[in-house]
């Protein structure tokens, strides 16, 4: 071997000693490279989003997680849909994307986003059905309510209950009166059947309640009368007065008298004052041509009214009128005599309330006033 091949070989190995370094330079450089676009993709995750407000957002079902990042990002929810898009790749996740209506906090980051999204966080909606209202208001306010699927417009109440899977059933009485809290887009078919459960749960967990002796056969029996008692009372506190009042009634074979039961039976006709031939008319619902309980409940009773059917107030009471005070309350009496003149002190109230002689307004006229005997059989 030469000196020059010696020198070369020396060359040669020097060589790849630096192209092995530079390698290695250019390695670290990739590496490092790589990890802080991968900080740099973890932060655009994690970091506060831009919006200084609370967003709401629908996802439609069968949305893609790109389609609804790309939404953010127009909608100024998002800085980076493609930097989030190349982190939940580079991880290999892929987020559920459940449909329905999000409120995304102000300043939400991607991850607490696709977070709610996945958990199905959606908005909750809600619709209002108080105590005594009818089915026919029921289905008015699932009917004004923007975010309902309407499934039901149309179709009768003997549909609709047939539809829930109770054909024949009237469905006066038979939905508890509650708020009602359901995802945007629900159908007024699901938000009834649920009404429908709570109901059933609610009586059948009142009958088990009941007194004895009790002048009530079935559940249904006990729903009707708490219907009554829903429309009649004022004061929770007199519900299972009122109750006692009507069950005596029932006991002695009395006529129930309840203006309540008029005006339902009415109907339309009803012009907001109960008139004489209002009572002479007879109809299944008019409690003073016929005896017993109306044929259906006339309301949707709560649950202090179904308690008050169940277990009466043990009372001697047979009639009662509004006091007139402006209270709700009403005057009890064990005698006609009594309760005629309690009647009569009631209209004197009214007149003196409409000349300005009192300081309370006495209640107006209305169902609850004509209470049993407040129209003397």
């Amino acid at each position: 071997m030469t000196v020059s091949d010696a020198r070369g070989m020396r060359l040669t190995a020097r060589g790849r000693v630096r192209l092995g370094q530079l390698l290695a330079v250019f390695l670290l450089l990739i590496i490092g490279a790589a990890a802080g676009a991968g900080l740099w993709l973890r932060y655009e995750f994690e970091a506060p989003g831009p919006s200084p407000g609370a967003v709401r957002i629908e996802v439609e079902p069968g949305a893609s997680v790109r389609s609804v990042l790309a939404r953010l990002e127009a909608g100024g929810s998002l800085r980076n849909a493609h930097a989030v898009a190349w982190y939940l790749r580079l991880h290999g996740s892929k987020p559920r994307m459940q449909s329905g209506a999000y409120e995304l906090p102000a300043h939400a980051s991607p991850a607490q986003i696709l977070a709610l999204f996945e958990e199905g966080k959606v908005i909750l909606e809600q619709v209002t059905v108080v105590e005594g209202a009818t089915f026919a208001d029921f289905l008015d306010a699932l009917e004004q309510h923007a975010r309902v699927d309407h499934t039901l417009r149309g179709k009768s109440a003997a549909d609709i209950m047939a539809a829930l899977g109770h054909p024949g059933l009237s469905p006066e009485g038979e939905f508890f009166p509650d708020t009602y809290r359901f995802a945007a887009n629900t159908s007024d078919l699901a938000i009834l059947a649920l009404a429908y459960d709570s109901m059933q749960r609610a009586l059948a967990a009142a009958w088990e309640l009941r007194s004895p002796e009790l002048p009530l056969a079935t559940p249904y029996q006990a729903l009707v009368l708490a219907s009554m008692i829903e429309k009649e009372a004022a004061l929770t506190s007199e519900r299972a007065i009122i109750a006692g009042v009507f069950v005596n009634r029932l006991r002695k074979g009395m006529r129930l008298q309840s203006d309540p039961t008029v005006v339902y039976g009415l109907g339309e006709h009803y012009d907001g004052t109960i008139h004489t031939r209002d009572l002479l008319r007879d109809n299944p619902y008019n409690t003073y041509t016929r005896e017993g309980l109306p044929p259906t409940p006339i309301a949707l009773p709560g649950r202090e009214s179904l308690l008050a059917a169940v277990r009466p107030t043990d009372t001697a009471a047979l009639y009662f009128v509004a006091t007139g005070l402006g209270d709700g309350a009403h005057h009890f009496s064990s005698t006609l005599q009594e309760h005629n003149s309690a009647v009569q002190t009631y209209l004197e109230r009214l007149r003196a309330s409409a000349h300005g002689q009192v300081t309370k307004s006495p209640t107006t006229p209305s169902a609850s006033d004509g209470a049993p005997g407040a129209h003397p059989p």
